[in-house]
């Protein structure tokens, strides 16, 4: 697999037999020869990057923070118990006395057509806000195509209304035995606790059979960052890029 952003052609990891990394990694140079392109590789886990240092050719192969998945215990994301949860409890309980006629319902194609309705008037007011950022039509397209196949994409997804307005949505699918990964989560910054509140009951409804909830990555942006590191994960995956060295 490989993707483009703002004119720069990458590749991701490859997937497969660990006795096929070396030549999938030869395919790789291979193609970024051919196309008299810079080789660059993105998102790979700490195994591949292993791949990468043993390859004949030598790589610079670095760890990448804003890439790194954060993992958290599903019974901590559900109870929000202990001190440390505190003011995540507090903003919760704060929704739930402020919204009382609030409801959380799993996704159906009925609240998905309300999530569409809903994301677009929010990418609308943040791209007036921030008209030069390129990510947010991104992100808004990426949010659409999958709302418009979402049953064929087999996910998990919750929504809460108040009244017949979704005010936050989310959605997720299991990652493997005891982990489950959760893609997108959206909620309206003018309704305070909507974020902590959609949180806490998609992983109760959805996932309380899980033992690991992962989050995925903050892109670097310091907001996110820090609403992540907020939850207090209990482990970081680390992904790593790949670039050769002159």
């Amino acid at each position: 697999m490989k993707a483009n952003w703002e004119g720069e052609e990458f590749a991701l990891q490859p997937f497969g037999p660990a006795e096929k990394m070396q030549a999938a990694i030869k395919v790789w140079l291979d193609y970024f020869a051919e196309q008299n392109k810079e080789f660059y590789l993105v998102g790979m886990d700490a195994a591949t990057a292993e791949e990468f240092k043993k390859y004949p050719t030598e790589f610079i192969v670095e760890g990448d923070r804003d890439d790194f998945d954060y993992v958290y215990r599903s019974e901590d994301l559900i109870h929000l118990a202990g001190r440390k949860f505190h003011s995540k409890k507090n903003h919760l309980n704060s929704f739930r006395k402020n919204y009382p006629e609030a409801q959380y319902l799993p996704i159906t194609e009925e609240i998905i057509t309300q999530c569409k309705l809903t994301i677009n008037g929010w990418y609308k007011k943040h791209s007036q806000e921030t008209p030069d950022d390129p990510f947010i039509g991104a992100e808004r397209d990426a949010i659409i195509e999958v709302l418009n196949n979402f049953s064929e994409l087999d996910l998990k997804g919750g929504a809460i209304l108040i009244g017949k307005r979704v005010v936050a949505f989310t959605f997720g699918e299991q990652l493997n035995d005891d982990t489950a990964v959760i893609h997108v989560e959206k909620a309206d910054p003018e309704v305070r606790g909507a974020y902590p509140a959609i949180n806490q009951a998609f992983v109760e409804d959805a996932w309380s059979s899980m033992e690991f909830i992962n989050r995925e990555e903050d892109m670097g942006i310091e907001g996110l960052r820090k609403a992540k590191e907020s939850y207090r994960p209990v482990k970081m995956i680390e992904k790593y890029s790949a670039r050769l060295k002159n």
